[in-house]
């Protein structure tokens, strides 16, 4: 009987070696890219940096074949330092041609700015009540707009907003007497940037389908825009890099890193 249980606890970790063998392979199986991905991979070389007009070209090449109109992304890798609070770059831009998609947008004001706001395209207006509706779980939209005077019942909700980047600020834009304008301005497409921890700035530059000049035309526009952000205080190369990529395509750096 002894000899017995012993044989049955030598055996034990080959069933669960096994078992472990198996999730390994399945996690192979899903991480294999597919074909189209490997051979845009190869019309990329991953350490050269293209002028802006063949990095745009090259990536409508890319971003050929799939069912939708994809998304441009950029990023900017930037020198500075994130832990330093004088040196965090955030804020807000409307490039001159826009984003190609709208966005829901919600402004926390009362009387006459609640109406303007609604007519300039909020999906919700309001102070006590919208307060009540975020905190019951609802967040059904991108932007939130605030006037100053609500900020302090709008501060309550730092921990449902803030996690999610939508917490109304002053440094971008999004708290502001002007409501109805900012109102406009963030459903027509204006985008909102922060560097994350790696000193990263992402954005969203246009769709795939823009034309070139567009795509060119908003790209400067957004890497300009950051450029005049430097802090006093960066030293050294400040724009490392910059890249642009869609929703389901590699990335591309461009030349434009340069400063």
């Amino acid at each position: 009987m002894a000899d017995k249980q012993v044989e049955k606890k030598e055996g034990a970790p080959k069933a669960e070696s096994t078992k472990a063998s198996g999730r390994r392979e399945r996690g192979r199986a899903m991480r294999r890219k597919s074909r189209r991905h490997l051979a845009n991979l190869e019309k990329v070389e991953s350490k050269k940096q293209y002028g802006l007009d063949d990095g745009v070209k090259l990536l409508k090449d890319v971003a050929k074949g799939t069912k939708f109109d994809q998304t441009v992304n950029l990023v900017m890798n930037l020198g500075i330092d994130p832990q330093h609070a004088d040196q965090m770059i955030r804020g807000s831009v409307s490039l001159p041609k826009g984003i190609g998609k709208t966005k829901k947008v919600i402004a926390f004001c009362d009387g006459e700015d609640a109406e303007k706001a609604k007519a300039a395209g909020a999906v919700e207006a309001g102070i006590d009540d919208l307060v009540k509706k975020i905190s019951d779980g609802w967040m059904d939209f991108d932007v939130a707009i605030a006037h100053p005077r609500s900020m302090g019942k709008v501060g309550r909700l730092g921990r449902v907003l803030g996690p999610q980047g939508k917490m109304p600020s002053p440094k971008n834009g999004t708290v502001t007497p002007e409501v109805e304008s900012a109102v406009r301005d963030f459903a027509a497409g204006k985008i909102e940037f922060r560097n994350d921890k790696g000193a990263n700035i992402h954005a969203v530059v246009g769709r795939v389908s823009f034309s070139d000049e567009d795509l060119k035309e908003n790209i400067t526009a957004f890497v300009d825009h950051i450029r005049r952000l430097k802090p006093a205080t960066s030293k050294g190369t400040y724009i490392k890099k910059v890249c642009i990529s869609g929703t389901m395509s590699p990335g591309i750096e461009l030349q434009v890193a340069q400063s």
